[in-house]
C-alpha cells in the first residue's frame, strides 16, 4: 500500500513524498482510512513509528476538504505533554501543510506569551499546545474552542501520569460535544481504557505492537555498578566506546546537572535537559545535540516521550525509573524506524527490585554484567515504596504552566475521572465527496 491509496489529496501527498516516505508505517495504514472516515479512534503505537503522522496527515486532509470562514476559527487542537513534543508535532504539522491553505501554531509555557497571542488572534486552523499554557490563554480569551472539529490527545498516558486530567477536563467543557476524538499513546494500560471511554465515540481500537513492547532492534544490557562508581563507569563507557550521539537518563534534575558536570571536567562536550531549564536552553540542548555539537545529553523523564532523535544508537539509564513503563518511554529515543539501538543500564544494588519489575513488564530477562573494579558493594534488599501505575492524579504544588513534566510520585496519583455525561454518537463523514456533517 502507498500513501496515495489511503485517500489523501495531491498536496498532502506532495509533501509527504519530499520528506522521502512512499509507505505508510503501520500504525498510519491502520489509522488514517478510519480517521478519513470521521471515526473516533484509540491508538496503540510503538513510539518511532510515525504516530504523529498518522493523525496529522487525515487532519489536514479534512480541513483542506471542508470550507472555512475567512477569520480561520480553530478547527483541529492537538494536545501534548510537554513543549519538546509540542515543538516536534508542530514541525510535523507544517511541514505537510506546506502546500496547503492552512494555518497552524504551537503554543506552550516557558515563553513570552504575547508573540503566541499575536498569533492566534490572526486566526489559526490547527493548534498544537500543552493544556496549562492553553488554558491560561482561554481565560485570557486570546483562543476559543467553540468551533473546534477535532480533538486529538497525543501521548495520552503520559499526559494523565502527568497529572494534567483537570486541564483536559476543562478543555473539554469549552468544546462542541459534537467533535472527533483521536486517542494515540505509547502504551494503554486500564486506566487509559477507562480515561478513552468517558471521551470517544464508539471508537475504532488499532494497536500496531504488544502493549509495552520495544522496537525488536534494541538491545538490552545491565551493567551491576556500585552506587558511587557509576558516573566513573559512565565516562568509562563512553570513552572505550568511542561513543559519538548519547542520551542519559537521571531520576532527577540535581543528578542530571551533577553528571553534566562531571562528564564535562572530563573531557566530554555535553549538556542537561529537565523541568528547571529555561525553554531556550532546552531547545539549545536539544539542537546542539541533534546536530552533533555535543556528544552527550543528560535529561529526566521530560525527554521520554516525544523527542525525535533519527538514529540515536545509544540510551543510558544512569538510574533506573522507579515506574516500570517509563523504561519503555525512555528507551524508545532509540531503535525508531527500524533503526538498531543499545539501551545500557546501570543498576546498584538498591534498583534490583526496579529490574525485576522492567523484566516482568517487558517478558524477558535482561543480560546483566559485572565489570571487574565497579561491583556494588551493598548487597541489602533494597526497601521502598510499590511503584505500580494503576492509578493517576493531579500535580500539587505550582510549576510552570505549560509544562508539568515533573509528574507526581505513584503514591500521588489517582484514577482519572470526567465530568459530564457521555455525548451521544453522532453521524461521522465518507472519505470520497463532500464531508458529511462534522462531529
Amino acid at each position: 500500500m502507498t500513501f496515495k491509496d489511503l485517500g489523501l489529496s495531491d498536496a498532502i501527498l506532495k509533501a509527504v513524498e519530499e520528506k522521502g516516505y512512499t509507505k505508510p508505517s503501520p500504525i498510519q495504514e491502520k489509522a488514517i482510512p478510519h480517521i478519513l472516515n470521521g471515526k473516533d479512534l484509540l491508538a496503540s503505537a510503538q513510539t518511532g513509528t510515525g504516530k504523529t503522522a498518522g493523525f496529522t496527515l487525515p487532519v489536514l486532509n479534512y480541513l483542506v476538504a471542508t470550507k472555512h470562514p475567512k477569520y480561520r476559527p480553530l478547527r483541529a487542537l492537538v494536545l501534548t505533554p510537554t513543549r519538546e513534543l509540542a515543538a516536534q508535532v508542530y514541525d510535523n504539522v507544517r511541514e505537510y501543510s506546506k502546500y496547503v491553505n492552512i494555518k497552524s501554531a504551537v503554543i506552550f509555557g516557558g515563553v513570552n506569551a504575547k508573540p503566541q497571542i499575536a498569533t492566534l488572534k490572526r486566526g489559526v486552523d490547527i493548534l498544537v499546545a500543552t493544556p496549562g499554557r492553553l488554558l491560561d490563554l482561554h481565560d485570557q480569551k486570546a483562543v476559543s474552542f467553540k468551533r473546534v472539529d477535532v480533538l486529538i490527545l497525543d501521548e495520552a498516558d503520559r499526559m494523565l501520569d502527568m497529572g494534567f486530567v483537570r486541564d483536559i477536563n476543562k478543555i473539554m467543557s469549552f468544546m462542541p460535544v459534537k467533535r472527533q476524538n483521536l486517542m494515540f499513546s505509547a502504551t494503554f494500560s486500564k486506566d487509559i481504557k477507562q480515561l478513552a471511554a468517558g471521551i470517544l465515540r464508539n471508537p475504532v481500537e488499532v494497536e500496531t505492537a504488544p502493549q509495552n513492547s520495544t522496537a525488536k532492534k534494541v538491545t538490552h544490557n545491565v551493567y551491576q555498578v556500585d552506587k558511587g562508581k557509576k558516573t566513573e563507569f559512565t565516562i568509562k563507557l563512553i570513552k572505550d566506546n568511542n561513543w559519538k550521539q548519547v542520551l542519559i537518563f537521571t531520576r532527577t534534575k540535581h543528578g542530571a546537572n551533577k553528571l553534566t558536570k562531571k562528564l564535562i571536567q572530563a573531557g566530554i562536550s555535553s549538556a542537561a535537559i529537565h523541568g528547571n531549564k529555561s525553554q531556550g536552553a532546552r531547545t539549545k540542548a536539544l539542537q546542539n545535540f541533534k546536530d552533533n555539537t555535543i556528544k552527550i545529553l543528560v535529561a529526566t523523564d521530560i525527554a521520554a516521550r516525544g523527542l525525535d532523535i533519527p538514529l540515536l544508537p545509544n540510551v543510558i539509564n544512569f538510574e533506573l525509573p522507579n515506574v516500570p513503563e517509563d523504561y519503555v518511554h525512555r528507551i524508545g529515543r532509540t531503535g525508531r524506524a527500524g533503526a538498531a539501538g543499545e539501551a545500557i543500564s546501570l543498576v546498584c544494588s538498591e534498583e534490583t527490585e526496579y529490574q525485576n519489575e522492567i523484566e516482568k513488564l517487558l517478558k524477558q530477562k535482561i543480560k546483566s554484567t559485572v565489570v571487574e573494579g565497579f561491583e556494588p558493594t551493598d548487597t541489602a534488599p533494597p526497601k521502598r515504596a510499590a511503584t505500580s501505575k494503576k492509578s493517576f492524579g493531579k500535580k500539587k504544588g505550582g510549576g510552570n504552566s505549560g509544562n508539568k513534566s515533573a509528574g507526581t510520585s505513584a503514591s500521588q496519583k489517582r484514577k482519572p475521572h470526567f465530568k459530564g455525561n457521555k455525548p451521544k454518537p453522532a453521524t461521522g463523514r465518507g472519505r470520497s465527496g463532500a464531508p458529511k456533517k462534522r462531529r
